[in-house]
């Protein structure tokens, strides 16, 4: 799941659609659908917690320890990735100690695929997100990053997956600044099949060089269960992958020839 911005605020967002509050109940039917599952691992894409009106670190932290404990009734390894909301009011290093991540970018394998969690929390010039100060509109992986992840697919001898809150497969303003350099740097590995990512809210799919990219719905648009929005992944043997969406996010088979959404 993705874009779950809790908060006790008000409904805001262009439109007033964005139903902070709600939040929390959405995150824990994704819970308990996911261990009813029986998935290996659970994944949130970003923007994880959102911030008042007023900005305060101390209210802002009380919202990631309460969205977090929600995630907690997850029964299987969890993972975070960073989005620019998680870094509104509080630093990387204070988000990491209450959701226990490791980094904010890192690696793992399971079941012989490689996942690579991916951070562009940072501004063009290398800086850290930090304490709100950047513009959501000024994403990028810097040059440390790029070499890590260089390196990180040279070593794998596993088909891998890319998670990213920020979109890769573009230009403007949710998109990653430097998305082609990154681009380039997955399809000279030979082994990236998909990447999913987050942020631009409404969702989305496109395919490049042989990578899907698939942009998972916001979780915290409109009101009501059912407008939540999650999805389960499966990676299959031969390299295919099928997406099978739960609310309002939607299924797709990328072993077909252009994927298209199920009816």
């Amino acid at each position: 799941m993705t874009d779950i911005h809790y908060a006790d605020k008000a409904a805001g967002g262009a439109g007033a659609t964005r139903h902070y509050r709600e939040s929390p109940a959405k995150l824990g039917e994704c819970v308990a659908f996911m261990n009813r599952a029986g998935v290996s691992f659970l994944c949130e894409l970003g923007d994880f917690k959102d911030q008042d009106d007023s900005p305060a670190e101390a209210s802002t932290l009380s919202y990631l320890r309460t969205i977090e404990s929600v995630f907690r009734g997850f029964k299987r390894p969890r993972h975070h990735v960073l989005g620019n909301h998680d870094l509104d009011s509080i630093s990387k290093a204070q988000f990491l100690a209450v959701t226990g991540g490791p980094a904010g970018y890192y690696s793992f394998d399971h079941a012989r695929v490689h996942f690579v969690v991916l951070d562009a929390c940072f501004t063009a010039a290398g800086r850290d997100y930090d304490h709100g100060d950047f513009d959501w509109r000024d994403a990028a992986l810097p040059a440390k990053e790029l070499q890590w992840l260089a390196a990180d697919l040279a070593r794998t001898r596993f088909p891998a997956v890319a998670l990213i809150h920020q979109r890769l497969d573009g230009e403007g303003p949710a998109f990653v600044r430097n998305a082609a350099e990154v681009r380039r740097l997955l399809e000279g590995s030979g082994k990236v099949l998909a990447v999913f990512q987050g942020h631009d809210h409404p969702g989305g799919y496109s395919r490049i060089q042989g990578i899907h990219y698939y942009t998972l719905k916001a979780l915290v648009e409109g009101s009501g269960a059912e407008n939540s929005a999650y999805a389960v992944i499966e990676v299959r043997d031969n390299g295919d992958i099928a997406v099978a969406g739960h609310r309002r996010a939607t299924s797709m088979d990328f072993s077909l020839p252009g994927p298209v959404a199920e009816p």
